[in-house]
């Protein structure tokens, strides 16, 4: 515990991958770079190949481009903050088509990193299954039973 608040405390103002999994998407007051409008979501979890191409994949599919990203890893985990700005052309003035498509953008990060997650459950039930049962020379039912005396 001590060492975990003195590494705290060393990082304070830097970014840091925390312990627990987690996604937030909120939308920025500010648009960036002229764009009118921009959100930015952070996204922490165990390091992932693939999922960063994946991330990418999904936001330009929601017409979303990356203006600034800072990432940081410590031992397997990373944390992601993302500023993105709106391509398409959307209303928003509108505060409920806003809060619609920051909902958008949360669901789909969030779907690619549970697609990550069920990935690494099943690739760990697969080791797990993978290991020898241990199987007894003798058959308890059988030694049991007085039937089968020689």
């Amino acid at each position: 515990k001590e060492l975990d608040k003195d590494a705290t405390e060393a990082t304070e103002g830097f970014l840091r991958p925390t312990d627990i999994d987690e996604v937030k998407v909120e939308q920025q007051e500010d648009g960036l770079d002229g764009a009118p409008y921009s959100i930015k979501a952070s996204l922490c979890c165990n390091y992932k190949p693939g999922l960063l191409s994946d991330l990418r994949r999904i936001l330009e599919a929601l017409h979303l481009s990356i203006v600034k990203a800072e990432i940081a890893t410590l031992e397997g985990r990373m944390k992601n903050i993302f500023v993105m700005a709106n391509c398409k052309e959307l209303n928003f003035e509108n505060t409920e088509v806003c809060q619609s498509f920051v909902s958008s953008v949360h669901q789909a990060i969030r779907s690619v990193l549970d697609k990550f997650s069920a990935t690494e459950e099943f690739l760990l039930g697969a080791k797990l299954s993978n290991k020898r049962r241990r199987v007894s020379l003798f058959d308890s039912s059988l030694s049991s039973s007085s039937d089968y005396l020689w």
